[in-house]
């Protein structure tokens, strides 16, 4: 039964199937480990064991009689603390938000639930989900799987060590700048950023409404695209036979290899030949116009967020971490005009970027430039914090800032990611391309 703690979601839901696993005894199992666990309280800001057995015991009686919902159902998986879950406190690792128990299911868990997957709680995250370092001393700093002394990322940091601690199948989170995306390569997991609007955020706790993603943290692609179908209530892409051979894709050099460190280097360096190896063709890559959409994201993010938070942080400021309440303040200097002006910026280098990569099937780049950093020193060099908190999701603010949908894959050397990004609304194709990677990463 422990064996199951380690299985990939698509494997638990063949096993049920099968009459193997039975799902109430597999919710148990991840329950006791939950509890189990000296990282409990790090992890999981609340466990729903009542709801979890209950969906369980439903998804039993459905194998036993053949009715089963989805390749998934009775599979369990934790949800970030922003998603609403009805009867549970939802405070988005804030003490702005402390006590706050909303009346109804997030849209996304409404769906997940209607396939059959079983909820086991909710997980830490930063404040307000405005962190890529997954740092968060108002409710709890997660661990990192490869090192506990390191960021475990962010802001789904809670999300990915359910998943690389063995305490859920997977995780749901969100991206806004990286934030599924970070915690799932330093934690070596697969990371999916669906396309803005993909995904409903009706009942997701905003950070940036323009930005603000939907997506999964998992062992596998395979188990990305089975809880994209789960989350918005379809049939996941068909995998088989996915291959390299023959793809086009492109090495983007601009603004992403700048400062680039030693480990995540050679991790990319090492996953590119094996996807030239595996029969892809490798293109360097520029597009300029990169540089000044990425000087776009102060008004873009914080702007847009203090307009969101502004009343619920100047009402109570004392409440919040200093260096998440400075960031949504930074967010006070720019104008109405400077919002419109950069989002007008923003559409003609997308176009641009549009233009560059026609005639590619992906773009690859590494997911973060940098390994996680330490927490202890973070805590106490507020210089560092800027500084790495920004390179942190340097990368993969290209996957938003250019609506695209993306992929983190692990590259087996540790806390490093390839990132894989493709057009918008490509989902079901980039998760094939994202497989034949990830079998040449194997």
């Amino acid at each position: 039964m422990q064996d199951w703690l380690s299985m990939t979601a698509g494997d638990l839901g063949r096993g049920i199937a099968r009459g193997e696993i039975d799902p109430v005894a597999l919710t148990q199992t991840y329950l006791d480990a939950i509890d189990a666990h000296p990282q409990r309280d790090r992890i999981y800001a609340r466990v729903t064991p009542d709801r979890a057995l209950a969906e369980a015991g439903a998804a039993q009686a459905r194998a036993q009689v053949g009715r089963r919902l989805s390749p998934l159902d009775g599979v369990p998986i934790s949800w970030k603390d922003l998603f609403d879950s009805a009867g549970t406190v939802t405070e988005a690792g804030s003490a702005l938000l402390k006590g706050r128990v909303p009346g109804a299911d997030a849209a996304v868990l409404r769906n997940a639930t209607a396939m059959g997957l079983v909820c086991l709680g909710k997980t830490h995250m930063s404040e307000l989900a405005f962190s890529g370092l997954g740092l968060n001393p108002i409710t709890a700093t997660s661990p990192n799987v490869n090192d506990d002394g390191a960021a475990p990322g962010g802001s789904s940091s809670g999300a990915a060590a359910s998943v690389a601690f063995g305490l859920a199948s997977a995780g749901i989170g969100s991206d806004t700048g990286g934030s599924v995306r970070i915690p799932s390569a330093w934690n070596d997991l697969v990371g999916l950023k669906t396309t803005s609007g993909r995904l409903s955020l009706e009942g997701v706790v905003p950070l940036c409404l323009k930005f603000d993603t939907v997506g999964p943290l998992a062992r596998s692609v395979e188990d990305a695209a089975l809880l994209l179908a789960a989350l918005e209530g379809g049939r996941a892409p068909d995998l088989a036979g996915a291959s390299l051979r023959g793809r086009r894709l492109a090495v983007l050099q601009t603004l992403v290899m700048d400062d680039l460190r030693e480990a995540p280097a050679r991790a990319f360096d090492g996953a590119v030949a094996r996807f030239r190896d595996a029969g892809a063709e490798i293109v360097p890559l520029e597009v300029p116009e990169l540089v000044e959409a990425h000087g776009l994201s102060p008004v873009l993010y914080t702007g847009e967020a203090y307009g969101l938070w502004r009343e619920a942080i100047e009402a109570d400021p004392e409440a919040m971490f200093g260096e998440i309440r400075d960031r949504f303040r930074a967010g006070a200097k720019f104008s109405a005009p400077d919002y419109v002006a950069a989002w007008r910026k923003l559409e003609a280098a997308r176009a641009a970027w549009a233009r560059a990569t026609a005639g590619f099937d992906a773009v690859l780049c590494p997911t973060s430039p940098i390994l996680a950093p330490e927490v202890d020193r973070l805590m106490t060099d507020s210089e560092y914090y800027v500084t790495e908190n920004l390179l942190t999701l340097r990368n993969t603010r290209v996957g938003n800032l250019m609506g695209l949908c993306a992929l983190s894959l692990p590259t087996g050397v540790p806390g490093c990611g390839v990132q894989i990004m493709a057009a918008p609304e490509t989902e079901a194709a980039l998760l094939r391309l994202g497989a034949a990677a990830e079998a040449a990463l194997a």
